[in-house]
């Protein structure tokens, strides 16, 4: 799963192709902007990655007070200089730091996270981990080397809203008071928390109104096991792309399915990509668009990343990126469960951006 650290990184340094005063640091498949004849190839250095929040002091070591984003000029995000994409921060490491090491607290850096929109957030209960999934995504960047060439791989389109796990629980897993409707944020799922469904204070949340929406204890009442409907809410307002969806009309708010789990979290399993596709057949539910299926191959991942969305039909706006994973699932020592995002510098660098979760 994916963790937020600054760890300490050797770095790989390349010539700048437009600028004789800037050079490139590379860490797995991101490069970072830094100055020439700042690093050699071999040196270590603490990777300080996107969404941080990067204290003065280190800012000023660096030289890069008031350069960043945010209101205090502290956040870490993608820019492009001279043509090129920078996407993290590269802080020269410390005589005692070794590769591999975090160093997230040593520097007092933070994740930022953003605030939590009143239609996202509600009355939770502790539902446990065994009701929730835990889940997150990984940048292709960052595990350049998981995906082999040539194996079997589907791309999905990644689409830009939050993610809402909609659970319905087997009669043995059901909450005593709660039921076996189980609808959580990527957030609280985490934690195992979950928001009240019959809650009146919950009447708009988003998720839940969701949930209603798509009826769901009815469409899988059939189901013995507990499943696990994980999906992309998406419409005007959620994020600032918006798919022709609209928040007030909850029959046009968007939710397309991602992933599918069977079982009691952490003892059953996700679907294969084919096992997905019959399974939304079966319960009439809509799947984020599939864009390939085929041998895997760098420059095909890279040619799918971006380009405009297919979910309208129409072209409205640009593509988030995609999400690779084997078309059968398959574990990988680091990683574990294999799926990576690739993302768009288009949408990276796209004005007035919303990231939520």
């Amino acid at each position: 799963m994916a963790e937020f650290e600054v760890v300490v990184e050797r770095l790989t340094i390349k010539s700048h192709p437009n600028a004789d005063r800037l050079e490139l640091a590379q860490v797995g498949d991101y490069l970072s902007i830094v100055g020439k004849d700042q690093f050699e190839t071999g040196d270590l250095a603490a990777y300080i990655p996107e969404a941080s929040l990067v204290p003065q002091e280190i800012l000023a070591e660096m030289g890069l007070e008031g350069k960043l984003a945010g209101p205090e000029f502290n956040r870490v995000k993608a820019q492009r200089f001279r043509g090129i994409v920078s996407q993290g921060l590269c802080y020269p490491a410390r005589a005692d730091w070794e590769e591999g090491q975090d160093v997230t607290d040593e520097l007092k850096i933070k994740k930022y996270d953003p605030p939590v929109p009143a239609k996202m957030s509600g009355e939770v209960y502790a539902a446990g981990q065994h009701r929730t999934i835990r889940y997150d995504l990984e940048n292709f960047k960052r595990f350049p080397n998981v995906l082999e060439e040539g194996e079997e791989v589907v791309f999905a389109e990644k689409l830009h809203g939050t993610f809402g796990c909609m659970g319905v629980l087997s009669l043995e897993d059901a909450h005593p008071e709660h039921g076996r409707l189980a609808v959580s944020s990527k957030g609280l799922g985490s934690r195992g928390l979950c928001f009240k469904p019959k809650a009146e204070t919950n009447s708009n949340n988003l998720y839940l109104r969701v949930a209603r929406h798509l009826d769901l204890i009815n469409r899988l009442e059939d189901r013995e096991e507990s499943t696990f409907v994980l999906g992309e809410v998406f419409g005007a307002g959620v994020q600032d792309l918006g798919y022709g969806a609209h928040t007030k009309r909850d029959d046009t708010l968007g939710f397309r399915v991602f992933d599918v789990y069977v079982g009691v979290p952490g003892q059953g399993r996700y679907l294969n990509d084919a096992e997905i596709d019959v399974f939304c057949d079966q319960y009439g539910l809509e799947r984020v668009p599939v864009l390939y299926r085929g041998p895997f191959s760098k420059e095909k991942m890279l040619e799918y990343t971006d380009g405009m969305e297919t979910v309208t039909g129409k072209e409205e706006h640009i593509r988030e990126g995609i999400v690779v994973r084997p078309t059968t699932e398959r574990r990988d020592y680091k990683l574990r469960r294999v799926q990576l995002k690739s993302v768009s510098d288009d949408y990276l660098l796209r004005k007035d951006g919303t990231e939520l979760t």
